[in-house]
């Protein structure tokens, strides 16, 4: 198969669906007896902030993410996810903060674990948040031009001389954040014998045969992936140093990083993904295939975080690039983030046939398919394989955080959009 015919899906896919099969993954789990406190996080406090006052979608959205424990309609099979976390900012005030499921409920097999060994879901649960390490990207991409280090019209072969190939000088980095660099959806590295030959393969992707630059939305990994490079080349610092320069500690996260198995001390509080793929149970190593080719450390994948911090960044852009005091991006450049880049463009999507284009600098715009009735032109925000989102509704002030583990044990059980559209349409309906 052509790597420009890949679908997200099949990308992380194609390659393990006999093991599910011959692993039982189609079989539907026990009936759940209820989420079991980790004895090794017993009696120590949450460590993110909790609601002051009792707002009214509070518990609607409890009983909403409850609901998707088990299966629905839209997912008759098996449940949406093993567990979840969400949290709320109205105004920068969390007004809702939810944990229901577990962080861990399968062993490698997939194979369900006793009661007494599954870990509950907590609110500060630490998630392998996948596709919206894009919008960390872009932010660290973005301070640079406010810098006056990139231009968003250049041609990424300015910063990037290896970015070569048939019709690539047209390619500018605006491009690369907008999804219409004409890049395929994956890079192909594997056989490469060293990071810097990965590394180089990212940058030698072929565009997409017939397809020009900037004539229509085709979502691109590749494109976070080239982003992060050009970051790596003006700053003179790895990915994970410049997140942790520009981002972390700048807004004072605790939780957030690349290959957080380096940082936080155990696992106790990191939510599973995978537990039937050929590495075998995925809890703190990041599930993205090219990720994991390359150490962890992407443009488009391998940040992890918990829902707080996550709607702290949503609420950092929401405020014009300022939080908690600190100007992290101008508020030119945040303006021009939210903006649709893509008007008048056709978008190219198989997973999500019919989809908008609309999209800004690094972040989606009005995508009802996971903002339901959240969703308007001004709504903004982003979604990960792993079964995470972000989504910003400037209109109500309004920040949400949803973290599922829903490829914990097998990404192929479930589709992750209704369950998306079902919380999103539950704070709508009681704001």
């Amino acid at each position: 198969m052509s790597i420009v015919s890949l679908t997200r899906r099949s990308l992380l896919g194609g390659g393990l669906a006999a093991v599910a099969s011959a692993a039982g993954c189609t079989s539907p789990p026990t009936p759940d007896p209820g989420p079991v406190v980790d004895p090794v996080l017993e009696g120590i406090e949450n460590i993110e902030p909790v609601a002051q006052t009792q707002a009214a979608y509070l518990a609607p959205l409890k009983a909403t993410l409850t609901r998707h424990l088990k299966p629905t309609k839209a997912n008759p099979k098996h449940p949406v996810y093993a567990g979840a976390a969400a949290v709320v900012l109205v105004d920068g005030r969390v007004t809702a903060s939810v944990a229901v499921g577990h962080a861990l409920r399968y062993k490698a097999g997939p194979v369900q674990l006793p009661v007494a060994r599954r870990v509950a879901m907590r609110t500060d649960s630490v998630f392998d948040l996948a596709s919206l390490t894009k919008i960390y990207t872009s932010i660290l991409l973005l301070q640079q031009v406010d810098r006056g280090l990139v231009d968003l019209d250049a041609p990424v072969v300015r910063y990037l001389p290896g970015f070569t190939g048939a019709g690539k000088s047209a390619v500018t980095v605006r491009m690369l954040l907008t999804h219409t660099a004409a890049l395929p959806v994956g890079a192909n590295v594997k056989g490469r014998p060293t990071l810097a030959a990965k590394r180089a393969a990212v940058l030698g992707t072929p565009l997409i045969k017939g397809v020009q630059p900037g004539g229509s939305y085709r979502y691109s990994s590749v494109g976070l992936m080239v982003a992060a490079q050009i970051v790596e080349k003006v700053t003179g610092k790895s990915l994970d140093a410049a997140l942790k320069a520009g981002i972390v500690t700048p807004l004072g996260l605790t939780s957030t990083g690349f290959n957080p198995l380096k940082w936080l001390p155990g696992k106790a509080r990191i939510a599973a993904t995978d537990a039937r793929s050929s590495r075998g149970l995925l809890r703190g190593v990041v599930h993205d295939d090219v990720a994991a080719r390359m150490g962890g450390v992407i443009g488009s994948a391998g940040i992890f975080g918990t829902a707080y911090e996550v709607a702290l960044v949503g609420e950092l852009l929401r405020n014009g690039g300022v939080l908690h005091g600190r100007r992290l991006l101008s508020a030119g450049i945040v303006t021009e983030m939210l903006t649709n880049q893509n008007r008048g463009l056709p978008a190219v999507d198989p997973d999500r046939p019919g989809r908008p284009s609309a999209h800004g600098l690094g972040v989606t715009l009005g995508q009802p398919w996971f903002m339901g009735r959240l969703s308007s032109a001004a709504s903004f925000g982003h979604t990960g394989f792993t079964g995470t989102s972000l989504l910003v509704h400037p209109g109500h002030r309004l920040v949400l955080a949803l973290l599922t583990n829903r490829a914990h044990p097998n990404w192929s059980w479930a589709d992750p959009d209704p369950m998306r559209v079902a919380v999103a349409d539950t704070i709508a309906a009681h704001l």
